[in-house]
């Protein structure tokens, strides 16, 4: 069974909200080999004019995955998990996270396209403090193979 065509534009639930540590942000900084102090050092942030520690740009995935964990976990939409790919990821920063930040992620399907044998899947999940400031924007595509 394809994409179902029809979830196109369809927005999906907030996940839970996520709570930004210091400990999740040094971990996530070590595991992709970012070496910046602004991420494990709160004085260095704060000299930077940062509240406390922030994370890599890249670390709004983390965030970002639990809001479209709701799309993909809707039986409806019909992926074959075992036929996708990752084909795109970019973020888009109001600011960056930090750590103390309450955060929820909230994902649209902004488009779903038959190419040939393929289908892609657009979406795009908003990343905002529990207060409802825009922290971040997700884009990502997925390509499921073979539908």
């Amino acid at each position: 069974m394809a994409i179902n065509p029809d979830y196109a534009g369809r927005t999906f639930e907030s996940s839970e909200p996520y709570e930004v540590s210091r400990v999740k942000i040094a971990e996530f900084a070590d595991a992709i080999g970012e070496p910046s102090p602004l991420c494990r050092d709160r004085a260095a942030a704060r000299a930077a004019g940062y509240p406390d520690v922030i994370a890599p740009p890249t670390f709004a995935i983390v965030v970002s995955s639990a809001g479209i964990g709701k799309l993909m976990s809707d039986p409806g939409l019909g992926v074959n998990y075992a036929m996708v790919v990752h084909g795109e990821q970019n973020f888009t920063h109001a600011r960056p996270l930090r750590a103390g930040d309450v955060v929820v992620a909230q994902a649209t399907i902004e488009s779903i396209k038959q190419i040939r044998s393929m289908t892609t899947m657009a979406t795009v999940t908003e990343v905002r403090t529990v207060d409802g400031e825009h922290v971040c924007t997700a884009r990502s595509t997925l390509v499921e193979r073979g539908a």
